[in-house]
């Protein structure tokens, strides 16, 4: 693995496990230094019915070649963010890479319910969660970066198109994010700081996996039950694209879209931990069919290109 991002610092909020986690230690791989925040440390759990931390997180991400240092930060909490970018300005004096994935919203989310059917507070709460944490961390993030004008900001989303995800809260969640990119790109234009979001494909979480019952070694067994599963990837699949994004000095171009794993490991040569470079976007259009024209019109008018293609109805995979 290359070591391009070696006296770099990145901050990875929500990287307790699944992607955040994966992000997290691909960094690590390239060299960089990485404070993997989240609530839940040793000792005091935050999210019921779950075991990691974000300690573990930090030794995987020293053990495979970076610095990991874990740092508990509930990310609605301003003061909690402003104390953490404090920290992060006095340790290490710069700030090159940022990803936005607090999420931890599971339980928050009630498939299968119209909107009129909706918990309002248990959605409030998501929205505030999964979408303000996002916005307070870059608010106080991004100063760090502008004194240097350059750097990488990361959201972290589900899917690349405007195809609805099952949920209005959820689907409003993904895509605000995917706008918090667009927007926050588009005010740093001037600047030497790229914005994007990113998509992993089919993630094989810790909680997927327990969701079928298996493990990370024995995962293809879950493929007869549900044969999606065969083109899943590891959190670690989506963590080394961003990682090569957050390595190319040409990242800036990217600046204010949305991009997927499957696309960005073709581009920039990235494999899954086994080899593989599981490709979901091909395997969700052959088996659910190619762009509506309505698809095609949305990507030419209405976001200059932004989002990829939008697709009729398909199943929400969640767990992600």
């Amino acid at each position: 693995m290359q070591r391009d991002l070696e006296g770099s610092i990145a901050v990875v909020a929500g990287a307790t496990r699944g992607a955040g986690r994966g992000i997290a230690v691909a960094l690590g791989e390239r060299g960089a230094t990485v404070y993997c925040t989240g609530r839940s440390v040793r000792g005091a759990i935050a999210t019921a019915g779950r075991s990691e931390t974000i300690d573990e997180t930090a030794e995987r991400v020293t053990a495979a070649g970076g610095r990991g240092i874990a740092v508990r930060v509930d990310h609605t909490r301003e003061d909690e963010v402003r104390a953490l970018f404090e920290r992060v300005e006095r340790e290490s004096g710069r700030l090159d890479v940022l990803v936005n994935d607090v999420w931890g919203g599971d339980a928050k989310i009630d498939f299968g319910k119209a909107f009129w059917e909706l918990d309002l507070a248990k959605s409030a709460g998501l929205i505030e969660q999964a979408v303000w944490s996002h916005v307070i961390t870059s608010r106080h993030g991004a100063p760090l970066m502008l004194r240097a004008s350059r750097g990488l900001i990361v959201e972290v989303t589900d899917g690349d198109s405007l195809s609805y995800r099952g949920n209005l809260v959820y689907d409003l969640v993904k895509t605000s994010v995917v706008r918090l990119a667009m927007g926050m790109g588009y005010e740093l234009r001037r600047t030497g700081i790229a914005t994007v979001a990113v998509t992993p494909g089919f993630l094989r979480s810790e909680a997927m996996l327990e969701n079928f019952g298996v493990t990370e070694a024995n995962w293809r067994d879950a493929i007869a039950k549900e044969p999606d599963f065969a083109v899943s990837e590891t959190p670690m699949f989506v963590g080394r694209c961003i990682a090569a994004l957050a390595a190319d000095p040409s990242v800036k171009a990217r600046s204010g879209r949305v991009y997927a794993s499957w696309t960005l490991a073709r581009e920039y040569d990235v494999r899954d931990v086994d080899g593989t470079r599981p490709d979901w976007g091909a395997h969700f259009a052959s088996k659910y069919g190619p762009a509506s024209p309505c698809g095609e019109a949305v990507y030419a008018e209405v976001n200059g290109g932004m989002f990829a293609t939008v697709y009729p109805d398909w199943p929400k995979v969640s767990g992600q």
